[in-house]
C-alpha cells in the first residue's frame, strides 16, 4: 500500500459519478480549493489499486501521500482540519459536537432513506421511502428561514451533507409541499454556488436535466 501512495504528488479521490457519498466530498475539496486527481469509480469495476487501498473497496477513498481515508464524514472532516481556510466546522468544542450530532442524524435519518432507493426497491417500497424523505425535510423546514445556511450564517460541513441530497430529490420523485418552502430556497441557495456547480459530475447534471 506505501508503494502505491508513495507514487502520489497530490491528493487522489476515488470517487462515484453518482454517489451521494463521493458527491458531497467533492463538495468540500472544491470549497476548499484543493488540488486534486480523481479516478472515477464504475459500479462493480472497481480499480485493482482501489482493492489494495481499501479492505472494502468503496468510494470515496482519499489518498493524500501516504494516509489513505475512507467514508465521507472521516474525509470531509480530515479536509477541513488539514486545510483550515475557510473553516467548515465550529472551533468551540460545544457547537463542534452538535455540528457532528446534525451530521450524524442526517445520515441515520435521511441518506438511510437515499440508501434504500439506490437499492432498486420495489415500487410500493419507494412510495413509502417519499412519504418519509418528504416528511423528515418537511419537519424541519423552519429551521432554514432563520439562518442562510443549516443554522449558521456560514457554509459549513452540514450544507455539504445536505446539498447532494437535495439534489436528488427529483431522481427519487421526491416532491416537497408548500410549508416546506424555505427548504427549496435553501436548496437553490446551496446549488448556485460555485463550489457545487464545480463538484457536480456530467451524471449528476443530468439529474436535473
Amino acid at each position: 500500500m506505501a508503494s502505491i501512495s508513495n507514487r502520489r504528488s497530490v491528493m487522489t479521490l476515488y470517487s462515484s459519478a453518482t454517489s451521494p457519498y463521493s458527491h458531497r466530498t467533492r463538495i468540500v475539496l472544491a470549497e476548499k480549493n484543493i488540488t486534486y486527481e480523481i479516478q472515477d469509480v464504475e459500479a462493480g469495476a472497481c480499480p485493482e489499486d482501489l482493492a489494495e487501498l481499501n479492505p472494502y473497496n468503496t468510494v470515496p477513498t482519499l489518498v493524500d501521500r501516504d494516509l489513505v481515508l475512507y467514508d465521507s464524514r472521516i474525509i470531509m472532516e480530515y479536509l477541513d482540519e488539514r486545510f483550515p481556510h475557510p473553516p467548515l466546522m465550529p472551533v468551540d468544542p460545544v457547537s463542534r459536537a452538535n455540528a457532528k450530532l446534525y451530521m450524524y442524524r442526517i445520515d441515520r435519518d435521511m441518506y438511510s432513506i437515499i440508501d434504500q432507493f439506490e437499492d432498486n426497491c420495489d415500487s410500493r417500497t419507494a412510495t413509502k421511502l417519499r412519504k418519509e424523505l418528504r416528511d423528515s425535510l418537511t419537519l424541519i423546514a423552519p429551521i432554514f428561514d432563520a439562518k442562510p445556511f443549516f443554522m449558521s450564517d456560514e457554509f459549513t460541513l452540514i450544507d455539504a451533507y445536505m446539498a447532494p441530497l437535495l439534489w436528488r430529490l427529483p431522481k427519487y420523485g421526491v416532491e416537497l409541499p408548500a410549508q416546506a418552502r424555505a427548504v427549496n430556497t435553501y436548496a437553490e441557495r446551496l446549488f448556485s454556488r460555485e463550489s457545487f456547480q464545480t463538484g457536480l459530475t456530467e451524471a449528476e447534471r443530468e439529474m436535473r436535466d
